[in-house]
């Protein structure tokens, strides 16, 4: 079986459209084959993006890292007018994430990266739903090299579920970071975090 974080480039093409409220904003997303939760919004992105929104906290340069079909960047793109910068290494994810940054009418930018690989600046928050298939050596990648890619005061913001980790993953991260619970929903966590070595 494919996994999403894998480019399936054979993969039969069934577009389907999503859509989604939250607010007074309305979405719609383009989803296929070969990308992560291609029938549905999921939960876990879902929870980050509302908890996000409720702490009311104000940054220009945000990263969606492993960004999918865009849910996360579009979604904080359009509610917090801010440009949004999105990377994920699934070809077929990324030319979906361009059809809905247009569908959605949203200031941002997506393009291939293994995780880090093209990043060439630092931001003020980096925010990810990281696959937690791909182990937890390639996870930690997604966590610890976002914080060595925030500006000074900058924070990475991540969805992570209590069964796959969330504890070691949070003690793990406290060695080097200033890690906190944001908030809890059905077995899911949210942890924001902030780099003690910049």
């Amino acid at each position: 079986m494919e996994h999403y974080f894998t480019n399936a480039e054979n993969l039969k093409s069934e577009i389907r459209r999503i859509n989604y409220s939250l607010d007074a904003y309305n979405f719609t997303f383009n989803s296929d084959n070969g990308v992560f939760s291609k029938n549905r919004i999921d939960y876990a992105s879902s929870f980050l993006v509302k908890t996000f929104l409720t702490s009311k906290k104000e940054f220009t340069d945000i990263l969606d890292v492993g960004c999918g079909y865009g849910f996360i960047g579009i979604t904080l793109s359009k509610i917090l007018k801010r440009h949004v910068d999105m990377v994920d290494i699934n070809k077929r994810a990324i030319h979906l994430c361009k059809m809905n940054i247009e569908e959605n009418e949203v200031d941002a930018t997506v393009w291939e990266s293994n995780i880090y690989e093209s990043i060439t600046k630092k931001y003020d928050l980096i925010i990810t739903n990281p696959p937690i298939r791909v182990g937890k050596e390639i996870l930690m990648e997604f966590l610890k090299g976002g914080l060595a890619r925030l500006n000074k005061d900058g924070e990475l913001w991540f969805v992570i579920s209590k069964d796959q980790g969330a504890k070691s993953v949070k003690k793990e991260l406290e060695k080097t970071s200033e890690c906190e619970v944001v908030a809890k929903s059905k077995g899911f966590w949210v942890i924001s975090a902030k780099n003690l070595l910049t």
